[in-house]
C-alpha cells in the first residue's frame, strides 16, 4: 500500500502506528470517511490548509511591518525613474472658477510618481472647493493627470453682515464677490438665507410672472420671508412653506389682474390669512401743505 496510507498490523500484534515523514500530512481514516474525497484528497486538502495558514502569518507579519508599502513605494519610484512621473495637469470643465486651487491640489504629493499619485484624495479635496460639484482624476500614462471638473451654477448672491458670497441655488457658497463686481443674480439677506435658497426657488417657482422680478429677499428672524421687486415693492410673507406658497400664489393672481406692482405702493403684507394690508408711500409734509 501507499506509503501515505495508515497500515494495519497483522493479527495479534500491538495497535498500528501512522506513519509521517518530512512535511508529510495524513488524515485519519475515521475523518476521510466522513469525507467526499479520497485518502490522497484529503491529505492534499490538509497540506493546503497548513500552507495557507503559514501564508496568513507571514501576511500579517509582512503588513504589521509595512513591507508591503514599503515595497509598493519602491517599485512606484522606480516606475517614475523609468520615466512615468507626472509632467502635466490637464484640467478641463473649468468657465468660471479659478483654475489655479486644481492645479495646487492635483501638484500638492508626496510623490510625482505616477503609481504613487493619490487620485481619489485630489478628487476628495477638490470636492471640498465651493465650485466644485464633481470631479474626476485620472492618470494618463506616461505623464499626465487629467481632471474632469464639474463646476456649480451661479444663481444668486448672499450678504450675510458685510459679508457677500456667490451661492448656486442649493445654497452652497461658491466664492466671495465685491460690491464693485456683483453680478446681475437675486439677491439674499440674512443669516442663514443661503441654506434657504432651494425653499425659495421652489416658492418662486410657481408664480414665474413674480420671479424675473424679484431683486431681493430678506430672510427675517430664521422664519420668513420678505420680497422686494424691481419695481421697489415689498411682499411681506407669513411663515411656513404651504402658509407662504398660498400667499404668494393669490398675491399674482391679483397683480396679474390689477397690476398691483409698479403703482408706488410701498409694502404688501400678506401675513394674516385671507388679508392684504398695504402701506402707501408717505407723503412730504411740503407737498401736503401746498396741496391744502
Amino acid at each position: 500500500m501507499s506509503g501515505s496510507r495508515v497500515r494495519r498490523g497483522s493479527p495479534g500484534k500491538g495497535r498500528p502506528r501512522a506513519r509521517t515523514g518530512g512535511s508529510r500530512v495524513n488524515v485519519p481514516k475515521r475523518l476521510v470517511a466522513r469525507l467526499p474525497v479520497d485518502q490522497g484528497g484529503a491529505n492534499r486538502l490538509a497540506r493546503w490548509t497548513v500552507g495557507l495558514f503559514a501564508a496568513a502569518i507571514v501576511a500579517v507579519a509582512m503588513i504589521a511591518l509595512q513591507i508591503p508599502a514599503k515595497v509598493g513605494a519602491s517599485l512606484g519610484e522606480a516606475m517614475g525613474e523609468a520615466g512615468f512621473r507626472v509632467k502635466s495637469v490637464d484640467v478641463t470643465g473649468v468657465q468660471r472658477m479659478d483654475s489655479r486651487p486644481v492645479f495646487q491640489i492635483a501638484l500638492d504629493q508626496k510623490s510625482m510618481a505616477m503609481p504613487l499619485v493619490d487620485v481619489a484624495t485630489i478628487r476628495q479635496k477638490l470636492l471640498g472647493y465651493g465650485w466644485v460639484k464633481d470631479a474626476r482624476v485620472s492618470r494618463r500614462l506616461p505623464d499626465t493627470l487629467v481632471i474632469d471638473i464639474v463646476e456649480r451654477e451661479p444663481a444668486a448672491l448672499w450678504q450675510d453682515a458685510s459679508r457677500l458670497s456667490l451661492i448656486d441655488a442649493d445654497g452652497v457658497v461658491l466664492d466671495k464677490v465685491k460690491v464693485s463686481d456683483m453680478p446681475d443674480l437675486p439677491l439674499l439677506v440674512g443669516p442663514g438665507a443661503n441654506a434657504q435658497s432651494g425653499g425659495l426657488n421652489a416658492l418662486l417657482g410657481a408664480v414665474p410672472s413674480l420671479k424675473p422680478q424679484l431683486e431681493s429677499a430678506n430672510w427675517v428672524g430664521g422664519r420668513r420671508w420678505d420680497l422686494v421687486f424691481q419695481s421697489g415693492e415689498t411682499v411681506v410673507l407669513p411663515e411656513g412653506d404651504a402658509e407662504a406658497r398660498q400667499a404668494l400664489a393669490k398675491f399674482a393672481k391679483l397683480d396679474k389682474s390689477a397690476g398691483l406692482l409698479g403703482r408706488g405702493i410701498k409694502r404688501f403684507d400678506l401675513r394674516i390669512p385671507g388679508k392684504m394690508i398695504v402701506r402707501l408711500p408717505q407723503v412730504p409734509e411740503t407737498a401736503a401743505k401746498t396741496e391744502s
